[in-house]
C-alpha cells in the first residue's frame, strides 16, 4: 500500500509534539544524501546536480566556552554553501562566513527554545509511571506520555543515574589480599583437618602390633619383687675427704637410722651425705668403722619412714642360689643387678695401701657373678626372699695386659665379685653401734706369713722380742708350739696363713675350734677357744 493509499488516522491537537508541521509531511528517520533542498521550502531543487562532492566535516572544537553540541557532516547545498538543516532559513550565510573566519559555527550553539502553548501546558499531564497513561494520538512504538525525550541540545543530556544512593567504587588491593588470606587459611585448615581424617580412616596407616599396658605386680622372688622390696632401704653416700671424694653404697639398718656399709668407702671423711631413694639426701655422722672386717656405721637423724632390710643367714646360702645386687656404680643410683652364688667361703683380702698391714682386710666372702662396679661397696647382697645374706665389698678385674709393668688391674666387672657374709656384718655392726669399736677372735700365735709350703706355719720369733705364743693365751693352752704347722681349722684344710686369718676371723670371741697340727712330721689334732682382741 502506498503513501496515499494509508488511511486517515487521527491528528493530535495543536502545540501536541507528535503533531507533524503544519506545512508538509511528517519528518522522515533520515534522508536521502543525494537530495538537495532548497533554502527557501521543504522541497527537492530540480536544479541540483545528481551527485555532489562531500565536503569533509569541520572537526575544530568550539572556542565559545557554552557550546555543547556535536560536530555533524552534512551534505552541501546546490550551490556549495556548506551543511544546512531545516528551519536555519537565512542564517546559512552568516554560518558560513564564521565558518571562512576560523570562529565555532553558530549551529553549535543550542537552539532558541520553542514557543510554549499556554493552553496545552496548563492541562494535567499524565503519571509516567502509569502503564494506562498513554497517548492516544501516538505513533506506533512511540514512548508514553511523560517520559523524558532526549535533547542533545540540553544542559545535561538523558542519563540512567542511581538515585538511590552513591556509586559504589571497586575493592582497593589490601581488601582482596584479605579475602584472599582468609580464604587461604580456610583452605588451609580444611584441608589439613581433612588429610587427618583421611590417613587415620585409610588402610594404608602403618601401626605396630603392641600390647597393651598392664597393672600388674610381679611375683616376690622375682628380681623384680625383690628389687621393689629392697630399694626404699638402699641408700647412696657421697663421702667428702678434703682433696678427694667418694661414692659408696649402704642399706638402713633399724628405725633409729643406722646404715651399714664399707670402711674403706667412709675412711678419711670429713662429712657424708646419705641419699634415699626418693631423691632425699641428709647428712650422715660416723657411728663405727673396723678395718679388719673393711665395716662401718653411719647415722642419719630426722628421716622418718625408714625402711630397714630384713637380714637373712649367710649359713643357709648354698652355691647357685639366684642373688640379687643393688648399688650405685660409678654414681649411677638404684642400679638392680642379677646373678647367683659361685662359691662360698672364698678366703679374699683387701686393701693394704698404707703397706703396714693395719688396713688389709681379711674376708670369708661369698663370691658372686652378678656384676658389681666402683661405687656397689657396702650395699646389699639379697637372696630371693630379699633378705640380706652379704655386704659386697671387693671384686676381682683383668689384669691390664701381660707387658704392664705396673701391675693395674682394669676396673669394672668381670663377673668375679665378693661380699662380707651377713653372720659375720651382724655382729660387727652391732658391737659398732654399742661401743664403737669391733673385736676380732683370735689363738694368740704370730704366723710366719713368708712361709711357702701347705698350711699356716706358727713364727719361731715374736714381733718386737715378744714370744710367738703368747704365754697363757688360747692357742699356749690348747698346747700350740712355735714352728707347728696349722693345716685345718674344723677339718678344711687351709693353705697359707691368710687363709688361716680369714677362717678364725669368721667366728666370734670364745668359739671353739678343732685345729690340725702338723708337728715332727706327725698330725695332731687340738681344740682351742677363740680369745678376744680390740680391732682397728
Amino acid at each position: 500500500m502506498s503513501d496515499s493509499q494509508q488511511p486517515d488516522r487521527p491528528q493530535p491537537p495543536a502545540g501536541h509534539p507528535n503533531r507533524p508541521p503544519a506545512d508538509g509531511p511528517p519528518p522522515t528517520a533520515a534522508r536521502c544524501p543525494s537530495a538537495a533542498r532548497s533554502p527557501e521550502g521543504g522541497k527537492p531543487d530540480a536544479a541540483a546536480p545528481a551527485t555532489q562532492p562531500v565536503a569533509e566535516p569541520d572537526v575544530r572544537e568550539p572556542e565559545a566556552a557554552g557550546s555543547v553540541g556535536r560536530v555533524f557532516g552534512g551534505m552541501p547545498e546546490a550551490g556549495g554553501d556548506g551543511p544546512r538543516f531545516d528551519g536555519e532559513g537565512s542564517d546559512a550565510a552568516s554560518r558560513r562566513d564564521d565558518r571562512r573566519q576560523g570562529s565555532a559555527p553558530r549551529w553549535w550553539s543550542r537552539p532558541a527554545a520553542a514557543p510554549v502553548d499556554e493552553a496545552r501546558s496548563a492541562e494535567p499531564k499524565p503519571d509516567a509511571g502509569d502503564p494506562d497513561a498513554t497517548d492516544p494520538f501516538a505513533f506506533p512504538g512511540a514512548a508514553p506520555v511523560g517520559t523524558p525525550r532526549y535533547d542533545p541540545w540540553a544542559d545535561r543530556p538523558l542519563q540512567v543515574t542511581d538515585l538511590g544512593g552513591h556509586t559504589p567504587r571497586a575493592p582497593r588491593l589490601w581488601q582482596l589480599a584479605a579475602v584472599g588470606a582468609v580464604i587461604a587459611l580456610l583452605a588451609g585448615g580444611v584441608g589439613g583437618y581433612l588429610g587427618i581424617v583421611a590417613e587415620r580412616r585409610s588402610s594404608t596407616r602403618l601401626e605396630l602390633p603392641q600390647a597393651a599396658a598392664e597393672n600388674k605386680g610381679r611375683a616376690p622372688d622375682s628380681v623384680a619383687g625383690i628389687a621393689a622390696t629392697a630399694l626404699p632401704g638402699v641408700v647412696t653416700l657421697h663421702v667428702n675427704g678434703g682433696a678427694t671424694g667418694g661414692t659408696g653404697t649402704g642399706f638402713v639398718l633399724d628405725d633409729q637410722g643406722h646404715i651399714l656399709t664399707n670402711n674403706h668407702v667412709v675412711a678419711g671423711a670429713k662429712d657424708m651425705t646419705v641419699t634415699f631413694s626418693t631423691g632425699e639426701s641428709v647428712p650422715a655422722t660416723l657411728v663405727g668403722r673396723d678395718g679388719g672386717y673393711d665395716l662401718a656405721v653411719v647415722k642419719v637423724t630426722g628421716v622418718r619412714g625408714l625402711r630397714p632390710l630384713a637380714l637373712g643367714n649367710s649359713e643357709n646360702v648354698k652355691v647357685g642360689d639366684p642373688v640379687v645386687a643393688i648399688g650405685a656404680p660409678f654414681d649411677l643410683s638404684n642400679t638392680v643387678t642379677a646373678g647367683i652364688i659361685s662359691a662360698t667361703g672364698r678366703p679374699i683380702t683387701a686393701g693394704g695401701d698404707k703397706g703396714d698391714g693395719s688396713d688389709i682386710s681379711y674376708v670369708d666372702a661369698l663370691q658372686t657373678d652378678a656384676p658389681i662396679n666402683p661405687g656397689n661397696s657396702g650395699g646389699p647382697l639379697l637372696d630371693s626372699r630379699a633378705h640380706v645374706i652379704g655386704i659386697n665389698s671387693a671384686i676381682r678385674g683383668a689384669d691390664q695386659g701381660e707387658d704392664d709393668e705396673s701391675g693395674s688391674r682394669q676396673s669394672g666387672s668381670i663377673g668375679l665379685g665378693f661380699a662380707i657374709p651377713v653372720n659375720q656384718g651382724k655382729r660387727v655392726a652391732e658391737e659398732l653401734i654399742r661401743t664403737g669399736r669391733a673385736t676380732h677372735p683370735v689363738i694368740g700365735v704370730t704366723l710366719d706369713m713368708q712361709f711357702k709350703g701347705d698350711g699356716a706355719r706358727v713364727g719361731t720369733k715374736g714381733e718386737d722380742g715378744k714370744p710367738p705364743v703368747v704365754a697363757d693365751g688360747p692357742g699356749a693352752r690348747a698346747g700350740i708350739k712355735p714352728g707347728d704347722v696349722i693345716t685345718k681349722v674344723d677339718g678344711v684344710r687351709v693353705q697359707g696363713g691368710d687363709e688361716l686369718i680369714i677362717k678364725i676371723r669368721a667366728h666370734r670371741p670364745g668359739d671353739p675350734l678343732r685345729l690340725t697340727v702338723l708337728r715332727d712330721g706327725r698330725e695332731r689334732t687340738l681344740e682351742v677357744v677363740l680369745g678376744s682382741a680390740n680391732g682397728s
